[in-house]
């Protein structure tokens, strides 16, 4: 199901379908480094990861982490979306790309789209992100889009330390 469309991109649910695209995107290094290993080995770890992730949080909260394509030609190129954790008190917007689509503002088009989307249609006033703190590229990009870094943050006692955004006034 379509829920965005951009100049160059559809943004529209993931489906069982995605499997092979999202099993690739998981188990990217830079994934995995920024984000963390998802524990996808198969197309049916994927197809799971989708089932209980993503298609879950449409059915729970009506919005969740959503796949980018490119209008010309259907091909998926990334995930954005907004996300609920248990662990943040508000929503947070999330993404990830292929690297071969990295710097060429699909990142910013989908995720300004989706801010916008999150405001306007789902009510969603207050969104955070979080990064790891090395990721220079999604700090700039969180910046972009109206988000500022607050503070570090551990999401749980025995994780690492992220850097916390949000587009809440400065206090």
């Amino acid at each position: 199901m379509k829920v965005l469309e951009t100049d160059r991109l559809i943004i529209r649910h993931l489906n069982v379908d995605d499997d092979e695209f999202i099993y690739q995107l998981v188990n990217d290094p830079s994934f995995i480094r920024c984000i963390g290993d998802k524990g996808v080995r198969t197309t049916e770890d994927a197809r799971n990861y989708i089932l209980n992730g993503p298609v879950a949080m449409y059915e729970k909260l009506g919005y969740g982490l959503y796949a980018t394509e490119l209008k010309e030609g259907n091909v998926p190129v990334g995930m954005c979306g907004i996300l609920k954790r248990d662990t943040l008190p508000h929503p947070d917007i999330g993404f990830a790309f292929l690297p071969a689509y990295w710097k060429q503002g699909y990142a910013f088009e989908s995720a300004a789209a989706v801010m916008k989307h999150a405001r306007e249609v789902l009510g969603i006033d207050q969104v955070l992100a979080i990064t790891t703190p090395d990721n220079e590229a999604s700090a700039r990009l969180l910046e972009k889009i109206g988000l500022r870094f607050e503070r570090l943050i551990k999401l749980s006692e025995d994780a690492a330390e992220v850097k916390l955004f949000s587009n809440a006034p400065a206090e």
